[in-house]
């Protein structure tokens, strides 16, 4: 692990497509934590490379505590994001197969 106090970090400005719903909701939950998108975002995908002991390629830690997770459950609702990380796979292994000759 990096020592953050002498670890210089440098942002950069990044440009990236996503699902619409899927940025409504990061964007409210990102007011509800207090945070900037980006910072949410950071935040999520450091957590998403740290795995779960004994669970390691399964499972990752959440950043996200019980009052964001009921908070993010219904930003969902509102903003009509009705799909969860399983859609994605599908999403990924449709379009790998349609380049796929049979």
């Amino acid at each position: 692990m990096a020592d953050t106090d002498t670890t210089a970090i440098e942002r950069v400005q990044l440009g990236v497509r996503m699902e619409r719903h899927m940025v409504s909701v990061l964007k409210a939950l990102a007011e509800f934590e207090g945070v900037s998108l980006g910072q949410l975002i950071e935040n999520i995908v450091l957590h998403s490379f740290e795995p779960i002991p004994g669970d390691e390629g399964e499972s990752c830690a959440s950043p996200h505590g019980k009052k964001a997770l009921a908070a993010i459950a219904d930003f969902k609702r509102i903003y009509g994001m009705d799909y969860d990380v399983h859609a994605l796979r599908s999403e990924r292994k449709s379009r790998s197969n349609a380049g796929a000759t049979p």
